[in-house]
């Protein structure tokens, strides 16, 4: 089965929503980190561990539940993984409502920026053919 980053975000949101009230690990100080070290950064009972722990997906491809794996798999830029799931953004601990509202934060954005880049070439398209037409 292959699914779009933002239905793997969405299904990542849904198994966090199973259990709402769950309290979750961040992973601490994503930013202190060096570059070689953030991929393997990984917390017990985190908001990845959640989505590790779903068999979809695992069985479309989610590795592990560090941070590298995680990144690559959800297709997040660092800076959305740590908004997700840094301990300087959301304490040491938080529930699983909350990270699938940070996680669904994320896919919107996307759309929202998309929807936004479209409406801006679609300008500039007009724009640039009344300039020809004069």
């Amino acid at each position: 089965m292959k699914l779009t980053s933002k239905a793997r975000l969405e299904l990542w949101a849904e198994r966090l929503d199973r259990e709402p009230q769950r309290c979750l690990s961040t992973l601490g100080e994503i930013e202190l980190a060096s570059p070689s070290e953030r991929p393997c950064m990984r917390s017990d009972n985190s908001p990845l561990t959640v989505a590790f722990e779903d068999p979809v997906l695992r069985a479309i491809g989610l590795k592990s539940d560090n941070f590298g794996d995680a990144v690559s798999f959800f297709d997040l830029t660092e800076g959305d993984a740590h908004y997700i799931l840094c301990s300087c953004m959301n304490g040491s601990t938080m529930t699983a409502a909350q990270a699938a509202q940070r996680v669904r934060s994320i896919t919107n954005r996307t759309t929202e920026l998309r929807v936004l880049l479209s409406c801006l070439v679609g300008a500039l398209a007009v724009l640039g053919i009344k300039m020809l037409l004069g």
